[in-house]
């Protein structure tokens, strides 16, 4: 008698709160509970947050607002509606900040220059010599498996490193030798994403995280940035080194390197080398394009990293870009506007409202792809006469939009294709049944 007296008023409330949510029901929201409103259903879907987010949007005209808990005092705004994103990103970009959140986890990435595009294909030439082809040559005598994500993370952070300071940081050895700096930081990333206050002052100069191994400090983290300079120092007679004097130099573009250079790459030719696993006829048709374009190359081994012969390669381009629509690296922007604003869509902003812009989404919209949005077909970014089709940015929002564009976007092409086109034409690469899982250094990765 005693447990209906405790659970009889329970099961009223809840039968009294489906009653009080058809609306929900009808346009098919989470449910908008009293005090906690739509944050349990969140947080139960967070293993699959993105494809219930397209679901929800796909099923609300691309765009739906998120009730968050009462005590937040905001609201989450999320997007896929093109004429949003043109008006948010582009038309009204000033209105739009990225928000004090996204200044506190993002505020050690600095400004990166333009200056490093001459260098770019003589470091990846010698990644891929010295450190990618060896460790797959010796996968391949052996017969082992691979971690995909950690091999081209490894391989990016080294060319990255090689590029912002002027020595090989060495983390892609054969046997994958264990690197401080790689595993710093991606845990400092991980955790400027979330905690809800910035890190520090120290971070304003120098990335901190928990150290990996006996390269530590005092107080038991590990200084990234000091670690690199002394490395680049007692490497400064390399030759071919880039070296820069300048620690404002490297203070400013280091971390924007690291995290632009290496994760949002990895994480997409991870998922490049999944799919063409998944379509061989993709496969095939990357080899066939390399055959056609170097018939004297054909049949030996060969290294891609000239941006002339990378050129060439359109259908490779198509099959990258085809990968970022369906599993871009970041699949949302986040922008916080500074004033009242009302959006194409007729929904109305404040400074307590967050928006959302959801890449990933967008990528799976059939209104914009067509009926076969979730296959993977790289044909979609060929034109009839060849040569590659050009794409709205605020349809296809892998390097942002507007002003906010991301202006490394042909070197990312050109390191990711080099990587591609030389692991496609030297060695079959096929995903390990039931061992498919794409790690990510940030949280909102896919």
């Amino acid at each position: 008698m005693a447990y209906l007296e405790i659970f009889l008023p329970i099961i009223l409330l809840i039968l009294f709160l489906v009653l009080l949510a058809p609306k929900n029901r009808q346009l098919c929201l989470p449910w908008n509970w009293p005090f906690v409103r739509m944050m349990p259903t969140m947080y139960l879907k967070s293993h699959e947050i993105y494809d219930k987010i397209t679901q929800l949007l796909a099923e609300n005209n691309s765009t739906v607002l998120f009730k968050t808990s009462w005590f937040t005092k905001t609201d989450i705004l999320v997007t896929s509606d093109p004429a949003n994103v043109h008006h948010i990103m582009t038309t009204n970009f000033s209105i739009y900040q990225r928000g004090s959140e996204f200044r506190n986890v993002f505020d050690f990435l600095g400004q990166a220059g333009n200056q490093y595009h001459e260098s770019v294909p003589k470091i990846v030439h010698q990644g891929l010599e010295k450190s990618l082809i060896a460790v797959l040559d010796h996968a391949a005598q052996q017969n082992q498996e691979l971690d995909l994500q950690s091999l081209f993370s490894r391989f990016m952070l080294d060319a990255t490193c090689l590029l912002a300071t002027g020595f090989d940081s060495g983390s892609l050895r054969v046997g994958f030798s264990r690197m401080p700096s790689l595993r710093c930081h991606g845990r400092h990333s991980r955790g400027r994403v979330l905690s809800p206050h910035p890190a520090g002052e120290t971070v304003e100069v120098a990335a901190m995280a928990t150290a990996t191994d006996d390269q530590e400090t005092g107080d038991g983290t590990f200084d990234v940035l000091k670690f690199y300079l002394k490395e680049a120092a007692s490497n400064s007679d390399n030759k071919g080194a880039q070296n820069h004097d300048d620690k404002a130099f490297l203070a400013a573009n280091l971390m924007t390197l690291l995290f632009a250079g290496r994760d949002t790459s990895a994480a997409l030719l991870t998922w490049f080398f999944c799919l063409i696993s998944r379509n061989p006829l993709v496969e095939n048709k990357i080899l066939e394009e390399i055959r056609l374009n170097f018939p004297g190359k054909a049949s030996r081994k060969h290294i891609f990293s000239n941006v002339e012969e990378l050129s060439k390669l359109v259908y490779l381009h198509s099959a990258l870009c085809e990968s970022l629509r369906l599993f871009p690296p970041g699949p949302f922007l986040l922008r916080v506007p500074n004033q009242q604003d009302v959006l194409p869509s007729g929904h109305k902003v404040d400074q307590t409202t967050k928006v959302m812009l959801c890449t990933y989404a967008m990528g799976r919209m059939r209104e914009i792809w067509g009926k076969d949005c979730a296959e993977f077909r790289p044909e979609r970014w060929i034109m009839e006469k060849g040569g590659s089709k050009h794409v709205a940015s605020n349809i296809f929002l892998a390097f942002s939009s507007g002003p906010w564009s991301c202006p490394g976007r042909e070197l990312a092409f050109t390191r990711m294709k080099a990587v591609a086109a030389t692991v496609v034409h030297n060695y079959r690469v096929g995903v390990v049944e039931g061992k498919l899982f794409v790690r990510a250094s940030l949280p909102f990765s896919p």
